[in-house]
């Protein structure tokens, strides 16, 4: 099975709240989920701080869209589909695991839980439309972390069609 680690602004965009958001973006979003859901396993951190994310952007109660289906999924899965990895941190409040350069380069420190379950667990973060990943595309490459950006890696096209490659 194929390894993911998923951050939240996939979910967010598979929703479609967001009417300014490319629909090649969407649809690749949504494709991804649905990979992940037949066929893949997610890491989540064991501390439960990727799932709180989760919690805070998604929602499973009603008729949910697509990123919410992803997240009841997760909470309702089984063991083939979920893994979880721990990660400690130090006195500092960093990720002990996380490379040093990730820290100094200022990477969100909101993001640095899905840098380091993904160096844990060998598999890359999928990105759509969050920024902070690109900017620190080089340090992260460089110190272990792949990113997939889904929507491509210029921000302009992930408000029209006008999709760039990484």
């Amino acid at each position: 099975m194929s390894r993911f680690v998923v951050d939240t602004n996939v979910a967010i965009v598979a929703n479609g709240d967001d009417e300014e958001i490319a629909l090649h973006c969407r649809f690749a979003a949504i494709e991804l989920l649905m990979t992940v859901l037949r066929k893949g396993v997610i890491y989540l951190d064991s501390a439960g701080e990727i799932q709180d994310e989760y919690r805070r952007y998604l929602n499973p109660k009603g008729q949910p869209g697509v990123g919410d289906r992803f997240y009841l999924e997760i909470l309702n899965s089984h063991p083939r589909k979920v893994a979880r990895v721990d990660v400690r941190r130090g006195q500092n409040g960093e990720y002990d695991d996380l490379p040093q350069a990730i820290i100094d380069a200022g990477f969100d420190p909101s993001d640095r839980k899905f840098a380091v379950v993904a160096l844990r667990a060998n598999a890359p973060v999928y990105n759509a439309v969050d920024t902070d990943w690109l900017e620190e595309k080089t340090t992260l490459e460089e110190n272990g972390v792949n990113i997939v950006f889904l929507c491509g890696c210029d921000p302009a096209g992930w408000r029209n069609d006008g999709a760039s490659e990484c």
